[in-house]
């Protein structure tokens, strides 16, 4: 079955030219040109990637996004026109996968969609324990200190790429490559989020501080009841 998107954007000329694009790849494309009805065909034929502008009459991108995360954790990749930093924090806050800027490279854009469709690496058969986390990549979860915690895919992937290199220092452009893709290596505030909202949802867990800020530099994992010995 080819994976499914769904494409929100009140340009028809852009939904158009998107729908070309992504059926020419083999996948089962659907558009809305308002965000009301994007939704509710989000409701009725679930899709694997959503695309989403982020101004819209109406409900926003922004909006559209909080709705979609909070029925789940499917891939939300938002576009807009504008190139603030803080639209694209609010984007990344409310649930957004990724950010891109219109215009955009249609090339680029087909990358950032095979990025969040790539399955975890069939190789990779055994759960990951290190201290107290116990992280299953096939299945994507994640379990702390024997509770399992929610997590969003991308935050999934940012922490599975830090459990897999407890006690070393990662930095910004290698986690961004890992978990982005390298279009996104020079785009610090995908991490300056998801690092927030993955420590929020730890730390309320525990109240325990495991991922350590390595100033200008990157991130470290430090599982509680890690040794140094393990993985």
């Amino acid at each position: 079955m080819p994976d499914r998107i769904l494409v929100i954007d009140d340009e028809a000329q852009i939904t158009r030219v998107l729908r070309a694009a992504l059926s020419a790849q083999g996948y089962d494309v659907r558009t809305a040109n308002d965000p009301d009805e994007g939704l509710q065909v989000f409701r009725d034929w679930p899709p694997d990637l959503v695309i989403t502008d982020l101004m819209m009459p109406g409900i926003s991108g922004v909006e559209v996004c909080r709705a979609i995360r909070s029925k789940g954790d499917t891939p939300v990749l938002v576009l807009s026109v504008r190139e603030h930093e803080r639209s694209k924090v609010e984007a990344l806050d409310a649930g957004a996968d990724d950010y891109v800027t219109k215009p955009f490279s249609i090339q680029e854009l087909l990358a950032r969609v095979r990025a969040h469709l790539r399955r975890a690496p069939e190789r990779e058969t055994a759960a990951i324990e290190v201290g107290d986390f116990v992280v299953d990549a096939n299945a994507h979860s994640i379990t702390l200190a024997g509770k399992a915690i929610h997590l969003t895919p991308k935050e999934f992937d940012l922490l599975l790429h830090l459990v897999r290199h407890p006690g070393k220092v990662i930095t910004h452009r290698a986690l961004l490559t890992a978990v982005w893709g390298a279009q996104s290596a020079h785009q610090p505030e995908y991490l300056r989020v998801f690092v927030g909202q993955l420590r929020k949802k730890l730390e309320n867990e525990t109240g325990k501080q495991y991922i350590q800020t390595e100033p200008w530099v990157g991130y470290r994992f430090v599982p509680e009841g890690w040794s140094g010995n393990e993985g």
